[in-house]
C-alpha cells in the first residue's frame, strides 16, 4: 500500500487525505500542529465562504456534513458608498446555486476526526521545514497544505504571477449572533460594500457551532481608516470599534449590528496577505521533493472569497491525479504536472482577486456601473465569483468588456 502525508489540516489537506481514504489504496498520514479539541476551542481561522461549484465537490465526496444546518446565501448584493455614509451604486443578484459558510473551526475538527473514524492516522505535531526530509524520506507522496510561516516558504517564488511584496488590506472580523437581515433581501445574502480609498467591508451569514450567525469582514486599505486593528483588539472591543465605523460608512447595517454579540471568546482575528504565487515543488534532500497545494503555492486575499473554493478545487484535482497515477512514480515530473492542471484554474481566480485589490481600470467601473441599471448583469458578475475562470469572456479584458456592454445595449434598444 503506498504511503502518503499530508502536513495540514485544513480544507484542501482533510479533503484530499478523506478522499484517498475513501479510495482504499493508499495510508495515509495527516500532520496537524492541533487536535480537534484545540481547534473549537481556538480563534476563528478564516471568512470563508464557499460558492456552489465546490460545494458540489464536498457533496460528491460525502463531506457535506452541514447543508442542513448552514445559511443558504440566495445571493449577494454590492454597493459603493461615497461620501461615508451615502451609498452611490447598488447590485444584487442571486445565485444559480446558493453558497454556504461554515466556521473552519466547526469542519476541520469534524473532519480530521472523520479521519481517524475512516481508518486515517494522524500526527499532533508542528512541522518545520527542516522535517520535511525525514517525511519525504518515509513517504511514497508528501503534500504540503499548509500556507503559513515559514512552511510555505519552503517553495520558491514565482515572481511571474506575484505582483505584490506586501499586503494590500489590512483584515479583520468579528463573527456574530444577533445581526438583523436587510429589509430589501428577499433571504439570506451576502452584503459587500466598497468604500472608496477607505477599503472594503462585508456582512456574510454563517454558521458556528452554536448556530447560525454573521461574519462582519474589514478590509482596510493600509494606513487608511479601516486598517485600525494593530491592537488586536478582543470580540467585544472588536465589535464596538466595527460599530463604530459601520456608524459612519453604512448606517444601515449600524442599526443592522447595533444589538449583536460576538458568537465566542474566539469569535474575532486579524492579519494581513501577501498575495504570492510559489513555485509547486521544493526539494527537501537530494532527490526528495515535496509537492505544494492550494494556500502553500497559490495564496490570494481573501477580497473575492475564493481560499476554500480554490482548496477544494485542489483537493479534488490533486486527488484525481494520485488516483491516475496507479504505481507510478510521484516524482517531480508529475508533481509539476498535477499542479499545471490546478493552475488552469487558479490563474483566473488569482488575476480576479487581484484586479479586485488595485484600483477599479475604467472598464470594470463601466461594467459594475452597468449592472447596477441591467439585472443581467449583475447576474453574470455575482455568479462569476463562483467560477471566475468565466471573467475572462468579458470582464478582465478591455475589449471583450466593452463589447459586452455594447451587445447589452443593443439588445435593450431592440427590446
Amino acid at each position: 500500500m503506498r504511503r502518503i502525508a499530508i502536513v495540514g489540516a485544513g480544507q484542501a489537506g482533510l479533503q484530499l487525505a478523506l478522499g484517498l481514504r475513501a479510495e482504499g489504496a493508499y495510508e495515509v498520514t495527516v500532520v496537524s500542529d492541533r487536535t480537534p479539541e484545540r481547534i473549537r476551542a481556538g480563534r476563528v481561522m478564516s471568512t470563508q465562504l464557499m460558492f456552489g461549484p465546490a460545494l458540489a465537490l464536498e457533496r460528491a465526496a460525502g463531506l457535506n456534513l452541514w447543508d442542513g444546518a448552514a445559511p443558504a446565501l440566495e445571493g449577494m448584493s454590492m454597493a459603493s458608498i461615497d461620501p461615508p455614509g451615502a451609498r452611490i451604486r447598488s447590485l444584487a443578484a442571486p445565485f444559480d446555486e446558493p453558497a454556504r459558510s461554515v466556521d473552519q473551526r466547526v469542519k476541520t475538527a469534524r473532519w480530521l476526526e472523520l479521519f481517524e473514524e475512516r481508518g486515517g492516522r494522524v500526527e499532533y505535531r508542528a512541522v518545520t521545514p527542516a522535517d520535511l526530509a525525514d517525511l519525504a524520506s518515509a513517504h511514497d507522496l508528501t503534500v504540503v497544505a499548509s500556507g503559513r510561516g515559514a512552511l510555505a516558504e519552503t517553495f520558491a517564488r514565482d515572481d511571474r504571477h506575484s505582483p505584490y511584496d506586501r499586503p494590500q488590506r489590512a483584515l479583520a472580523c468579528v463573527y456574530l449572533h444577533g445581526v438583523g437581515r436587510g429589509p430589501d433581501l428577499p433571504g439570506p445574502h451576502g452584503r459587500l460594500y466598497s468604500a472608496g480609498e477607505a477599503g472594503e467591508f462585508f456582512v456574510l451569514p454563517a454558521l458556528v457551532a452554536e448556530g447560525p450567525c454573521h461574519i462582519l469582514f474589514w478590509e482596510g486599505h493600509p494606513g487608511g481608516p479601516l486598517d485600525c486593528w494593530q491592537d488586536r483588539p478582543d470580540p467585544e472591543a472588536t465589535l464596538k470599534r466595527s460599530l463604530e465605523l459601520l456608524r459612519r460608512y453604512a448606517p444601515w447595517e449600524y442599526e443592522l449590528c447595533a444589538e449583536a454579540e460576538p458568537t465566542d471568546a474566539g469569535a474575532a482575528l486579524f492579519g494581513a496577505v501577501t498575495p504570492t504565487v510559489r513555485r509547486p515543488v521544493a526539494e527537501v534532500a537530494p532527490g526528495r521533493h515535496v509537492l505544494g497545494m492550494a494556500d502553500a503555492v497559490v495564496l490570494n486575499d481573501p477580497i473575492t472569497g475564493q481560499g476554500s473554493n480554490s482548496a477544494a478545487r485542489c483537493a479534488a484535482g490533486y486527488l484525481r491525479s494520485v488516483a491516475d497515477r496507479g504505481e507510478g512514480a510521484f516524482d517531480r515530473a508529475w508533481m509539476s504536472g498535477t499542479f499545471a492542471a490546478f493552475w488552469e484554474h487558479a490563474r483566473h481566480v488569482t488575476a480576479f482577486t487581484n484586479l479586485m485589490l488595485g484600483p477599479r481600470p475604467e472598464h470594470v467601473r463601466r461594467v459594475l456601473t452597468a449592472a447596477a441599471d441591467h439585472p443581467e448583469i449583475a447576474h453574470r458578475y455575482v455568479n462569476g465569483y463562483a467560477d471566475p475562470a468565466g471573467f475572462q469572456d468579458w470582464l478582465t479584458d478591455p475589449d471583450r468588456a466593452d463589447a459586452y456592454l455594447a451587445a447589452i445595449g443593443s439588445a435593450t434598444v431592440r427590446r
